[in-house]
């Protein structure tokens, strides 16, 4: 069985091939879904670890999500908007013809 690990090119790291027996391969695809990742992330994460390489994590702050409630609006009668959003849109072209 061949698996492919594609990285990402900006950072330095390398795109590589090997090759894995059946019992390995199945192994691996079996715990990247359990934990609801690809193979080819579970793999990076694997040799890391093995080789001692992995970098260090901090925990997230607030300062990391600031984008949250960037895209506020006021939702009005159709209240909420992401679910009558047809309703909006019907509403707003329809103001929009009359003018």
């Amino acid at each position: 069985m061949v698996v492919y690990c594609t990285l990402d090119g900006g950072s330095g790291v390398k795109r590589t091939q090997i090759q894995l027996d059946e019992r390995t391969y199945e192994a691996l695809r079996r715990q990247a879904f359990e934990k609801g990742r690809s193979i080819s992330s579970l793999v990076r994460e694997l040799l890391s670890h093995a080789l001692g390489t992995r970098k260090s994590k901090r925990r997230p702050t607030m300062k990391d999500f600031s984008f949250i409630g960037a895209g506020r609006s006021r939702q009005g009668r159709l209240s909420p908007v992401s679910e009558r959003h047809d309703e909006a849109l019907e509403e707003t072209f329809t103001e929009q013809s009359r003018r």
